[in-house]
Parts: C-alpha cells; sequence; structure tokens
C-alpha cells in the first residue's frame, strides 16, 4: 500500500476496497458567495451521555472548515434523546465557545420542553419565548425551529401566522426560520396549516412579509428541489433561501439564472472537507472545481438519509468517529444501532468515494473494529 493509502474487505463487495488520503486542505476561510451552516450532531459516550469534550471539538471541526454551526437542531436529536435540559446547556456551551473564537453560531429554539400532545396556543407560544430569550442572551442567532407542539395545537393557518409573528417581535435581530418535512419528523405533517406545499408556502412568504425584516431566511427541508426553486422565487429580497435538502444541495447552492440556495445541512456535518473545498472552487469562480468536489458526496448524503430520513443521525455520528472525531460510535440514548451494519458498511464505501474519509488508516482500523463486532 501507498502511504495515505489503507484497504479493507466490506461484506458483499466483491474484493478489497482501497481507502486513500484525499488531500483536502486542513481548513478552508468561511466562504463569501454563500452563507453555510453545518447542523451539528452531539457525541456519546457508551453509556448514552453526552461526551461534552468531543462534542465541543467537532464543532471546532466545522469551524476550521469556515462553516457556521447550525446549533440543538434536529441533527443534534432534538425530540429524538436530547432532552431540553441538554438542549439548554449544548446551546450556552456551544455559544460561549463561537464567542470566544469569533465564529458563526445559530441556536434552535423550539418548544420541547412541552410534553407531547395538544396545548393551549399561549403555552406553545410561553415554550418558545423561553427558548429564543435563551439563545438570545447567549448572544448566538436564532432558528425558529418548526415545532412539534404547535402542529398539534394550531387549528389553521392564522393560528401559525399569529404565533410566529408575535415571536418575530421579541426577536432582537433577524432569525432564520426551520421548516422541516415529515420525513425528517412524522409529526409536523401538515405544516404551516395546510397539507399542500403551495399554500404553506404561500404562508411562509406572507410571513416574511410581514415581518419588518426580522426574518433573515427559511430553512426548507422538503427533499424536493422543485419546491425549494418556487420557494426561493416567492421569499421578499434580502430574504436567504436556506436549503436543508440533502439529496439536491449540489445544483441547488450552484443555482441557475433564476437565483441560487445557501445552505443549512446536516449533510455538511457528514461531508465536511469535500463541500469545504467545493465552496472554496465556487468562490473562485470554478464552476468545474465546485462539481468535482461537491458531486461525489451526494451518493453518501441520500444513503445518510435514506428512508427512514429521521434516522440520519446515526451515519454522521458513524462518520465523526471513524475520521477519529469522538472515541466512541455512541449516540445519546443509544440510537446508533437504528441503522444496520450493512446500511453502515454502504455509508463507508461512498463515504471514501466522496473522500470524506480524512484518516484512511484510522477509518479502516475502526470500520474493521465495527464489522468483527457486528457479526
Amino acid at each position: 500500500m501507498k502511504v495515505g493509502e489503507a484497504a479493507i474487505r466490506l461484506p458483499g463487495r466483491a474484493g478489497p476496497l482501497v481507502v486513500r488520503d484525499p488531500a483536502w486542505e486542513p481548513g478552508y476561510p468561511p466562504p463569501v458567495s454563500r452563507s453555510v451552516y453545518a447542523a451539528a450532531h452531539v457525541a456519546a459516550t457508551p453509556d448514552g451521555g453526552i461526551d461534552w469534550e468531543s462534542t465541543a471539538a467537532f464543532r471546532d471541526f466545522l469551524w476550521d472548515y469556515g462553516f457556521g454551526v447550525a446549533e440543538a437542531m434536529d441533527t443534534a436529536q432534538r425530540g429524538m434523546g436530547l432532552s431540553w435540559a441538554q438542549a439548554r446547556q449544548l446551546i450556552t456551551r456551544s455559544a460561549a465557545q463561537a464567542a470566544g473564537r469569533g465564529a458563526t453560531i445559530a441556536c434552535g429554539a423550539g418548544t420541547d420542553q412541552l410534553p407531547p400532545g395538544s396545548h393551549p396556543l399561549r403555552d406553545v407560544v410561553a415554550a418558545y419565548t423561553e427558548q429564543l430569550e435563551l439563545v438570545q442572551s447567549t448572544g448566538a442567532g436564532v432558528i425558529l425551529m418548526a415545532s412539534r407542539a404547535l402542529a398539534a395545537s394550531a387549528r389553521s393557518a392564522r393560528d401559525y401566522l399569529d404565533v410566529y409573528l408575535h415571536l418575530l417581535r421579541l426577536a432582537d435581530r433577524p432569525v432564520i426560520l426551520h421548516w422541516l418535512g415529515a420525513a425528517f419528523d412524522p409529526e409536523l405533517a401538515g405544516y404551516w396549516g395546510a397539507a399542500e406545499f403551495g399554500p404553506a408556502a404561500g404562508l411562509v412568504a406572507r410571513l416574511a412579509e410581514r415581518a419588518d425584516g426580522k426574518v433573515a431566511g427559511v430553512k426548507l427541508s422538503l427533499l424536493d428541489a422543485a419546491h425549494e426553486a418556487a420557494l426561493r422565487r416567492r421569499l421578499p429580497p434580502g430574504v436567504r433561501l436556506y436549503t436543508g435538502d440533502d439529496f439536491h444541495y449540489d445544483e441547488l447552492i450552484l443555482g441557475d439564472a433564476g437565483g441560487h440556495s445557501d445552505a443549512l445541512l446536516g449533510a455538511f456535518a457528514a461531508v465536511t472537507a469535500p463541500a469545504a473545498a467545493a465552496l472554496h472552487a465556487l468562490d473562485a469562480g470554478d464552476r468545474a472545481g465546485y462539481r468535482a468536489a461537491i458531486g461525489p458526496t451526494v451518493p453518501l448524503s441520500r444513503a445518510v438519509f435514506e428512508r427512514p430520513t429521521f434516522h440520519y443521525k446515526v451515519g454522521i455520528a458513524f462518520l465523526a468517529w471513524l475520521n477519529g472525531l469522538q472515541p466512541h460510535f455512541a449516540m445519546v440514548g443509544g440510537l446508533q444501532d437504528r441503522r444496520s451494519p450493512e446500511h453502515l458498511a454502504r455509508v463507508f464505501e461512498l463515504a471514501a468515494a466522496a473522500g470524506a474519509l480524512l484518516r484512511p488508516g484510522l477509518a479502516v482500523e475502526r470500520m474493521t473494529a465495527y464489522l468483527a463486532a457486528a457479526t
């Protein structure tokens, strides 16, 4: 084997897979042609608690590659193992860490301190307000997360409009609105008071128009590129569309004559180095270089986010472990077992092809140990 290469035999694959050092730079400056955030996961200890040291180190890794950090989002297992008490601590710690290095961070404010089910709208607003005020007190930017409680409690599109307009009046700076589709969280089906995309998109555009400049952008995660382009055209000038489309982000970020999307993606926590290299090329006007770096990451992202899509966090934690960014392949609540060894073997192979395995020897060593334990 050459220096910087390692080989492994994967189940179901004929012949060994050679993993090569992708030779990306150890970091890139923040892009100037796009606003980009990576939604970060939470590293865990073997007993399912939070590994705070590795969690902080992963955020430094994302900042080193030029990404803003989207903190305490669904990628961090909000509503899937991470309690509000833990999220409070995560937000406070990460915001202080960002301030210490002058880095960009925006944190999710939601309603997950409420128990499941329907609630009076005033209680939903109070829960949102508590979290909004916490995030603002840290100096971080705010992402108003889609709320299961609001989805269960709202009886009309007007309820959504009233709740969000009230919250925007409390915001001390422009916020990002978070529209998460049912593929990511089935309890959010029919969000914005409409089962169909058109009326829901119309309400979001109207909300942005009436927000008095308090909406900086909309993060859209519907896994439908045509819907995203349609909403992007409807937003008022100056309001960014942050793609959350982990299947089509390459073309949506590149854009066309009708405009481009910025990005707030869980996928960028999995394909950090090649995505940063691609964005660096795009800043230089090198569209071919952008495509060459970003293109191979898309099959990997599609595998990580395949159905059931909400288990994508497993793939992100797995790749962080393979890259030596945490000492254990473990998740809060023990959710690492929600993907099969066969799925993760495919993720490994696609990660090698995408240049997302940054330390081939370590990745092969850990993958070999994982497969041995799984048999």
